[in-house]
């Protein structure tokens, strides 16, 4: 990371809070990147340096053996690879640049890492760590059959300690309309420091709906977070400028921990978070890996994530969902219902992106819906779709709000099912309901909130689907 003095700007939220800001993930979602893999690539960049004047250094042989080494993985995992080569105070320095050669090339979603280090050490940590966290999350998903709907790209950036010129060339020499087609960038430097903090990206207005998936994600492994600003001190500046939405994760560098923080992430107060930071002893040594281990599966999850996000606002491609707009993320495009229930308010966590359908949470006697029309296949078909409940009834076992999942069939209303207060969870779980009965026939999917006079009991429902089965 280029130096600096970081300012964490406050504690975002904690373990089980009832308001999180953000995706949270279930096991299911989250890849279980492995941080096995991701040591033995530190390891690597650790032996170039040894045998290149100990570090890897812009300019220097180090560093160009770094990045061919990056490079031959993404090659032989099927990755379509450009080294991209520009000059510096320093000498010649490089960019790797990656893409999945699959996915919707009009919708991009760029995660990038910087892979230079400074003159004095082999920079494992600053930024070994983000570089091999990406590299190995790029080959997990290479390796993991997934078909993206959106272009997955990743950059490995030069000369980030020269002043961040490597992703300040990349986005300088892009066209216009590639520039446009970047829907995300997802940078990470720093993610094992040896007295960790667990921050997240909080400079960017534009990324609220990604800085909030990270710091739910977190939340849900129980892992507390604090907000940092980081503006033009690291790669996602260049992105930031064009007013691309970015996030990004970071361990903690020079500044001391306090002991709020050490009582809320362990380590050692009065102790910086990386004593190493710029110096030689910034290596393989310099690693704490459950760190590494947490931020890595956060990676992967985001990349899995957004990989499958709808920036269309329409079904997918595929035409598989037969939903238009499913994830809110056009507003209230193509559905119907009580105003203000789709929202992007962060009270409240979207599943993925940053709109969702928030019924009740009022907490007085109220009665809030949407829907919206779909016509079924003549085959079998199922409703699908996520909800996230909580609640401040006290009750294990008496309901007193309820959600109703109904089919609107001409002057037909049937209840599908029906979710209460008793069914409060603190992460979005998925339901899936037959359709069956009506299919070939045009019907109204609806959800249906209800509350008593008291005490509120909030249901958010995202990423609905109606396909054949």
């Amino acid at each position: 990371m280029k130096k600096l003095l970081v300012a964490a700007l406050g504690t975002a939220l904690a373990a089980g809070a009832l308001i999180a800001h953000g995706n949270v993930a279930t096991a299911a979602e989250s890849p279980d990147i492995s941080v096995t893999n991701t040591k033995a690539h530190l390891d690597q960049l650790q032996s170039i340096a040894t045998s290149n004047g100990g570090n890897r250094y812009t300019g220097r042989p180090g560093y160009k053996a770094s990045a061919d080494y990056v490079k031959a993985k993404l090659d032989a995992a099927g990755y379509t690879t450009t080294l991209q080569s520009f000059s510096t105070s320093a000498g010649t320095s490089y960019n790797v640049i990656a893409e999945w050669p699959h996915g919707d090339a009009n919708h991009v979603v760029m995660t990038g890492s910087h892979l230079d280090s400074v003159s004095a050490g082999p920079g494992i940590n600053d930024n070994g760590s983000g570089s091999a966290g990406v590299l190995e999350t790029a080959l997990a998903y290479a390796a993991s059959g997934q078909t993206p709907k959106n272009r997955l790209r990743f950059g490995f950036w030069g000369s980030e300690e020269l002043g961040l010129l490597g992703s300040k060339y990349y986005v300088n020499n892009l066209p216009a309309a590639e520039r446009d087609k970047i829907e995300l960038y997802l940078n990470f430097d720093m993610i094992a420091s040896p007295n960790p903090g667990y921050f997240v990206y909080d400079d960017n207005p534009a990324g609220d709906g990604a800085r909030d998936d990270l710091v739910s994600y977190f939340t849900g492994k129980g892992v507390q977070t604090e907000f940092i600003d980081v503006q033009g001190r690291s790669d996602h500046a260049a992105f930031r400028s064009l007013g691309i939405p970015t996030a990004g994760t970071f361990s903690g560098a020079e500044d001391i921990k306090s002991s709020a923080q050490a009582s809320k992430w362990g380590g050692t107060a009065g102790q910086a978070f990386d004593p190493c930071y710029h110096r030689s002893c910034d290596t393989i040594s310099n690693l704490d890996l459950t760190s590494l281990d947490r931020q890595i599966d956060a990676i992967g999850y985001m990349i899995w994530t957004y990989a499958q996000k709808d920036y269309t606002g329409g079904p997918p491609p595929s035409g598989d969902n037969l939903l238009q707009n499913p994830g809110f993320e056009s507003g209230t495009a193509n559905w119907t219902g009580t105003t203000g229930v789709i929202t992007s308010n962060t009270g409240r966590p979207a599943r993925t992106g940053t709109w969702k359908a928030w019924l009740q949470g009022n907490g007085r006697s109220s009665t809030e819906n949407i829907g919206q029309p779909v016509t079924l296949p003549a085959s079998a078909a199922a409703l699908s779709f996520w909800v996230r409940i909580d609640t401040s009834e006290t009750t294990s076992s008496t309901v007193y709000d309820t959600l109703k999942v109904q089919v609107v069939n001409g002057s037909t209303t049937t209840t599908l099912a029906t979710y209460s207060n008793v069914n409060k969870s603190t992460s979005y779980v998925q339901k899936t309901l037959d359709l069956s009965p009506y299919q070939g026939k045009t019907v109204t999917v609806k959800f249906v909130g209800q509350e008593d006079s008291s005490l509120q009991t909030s249901f958010v429902i995202d990423d609905v689907a109606v396909t054949a089965s």
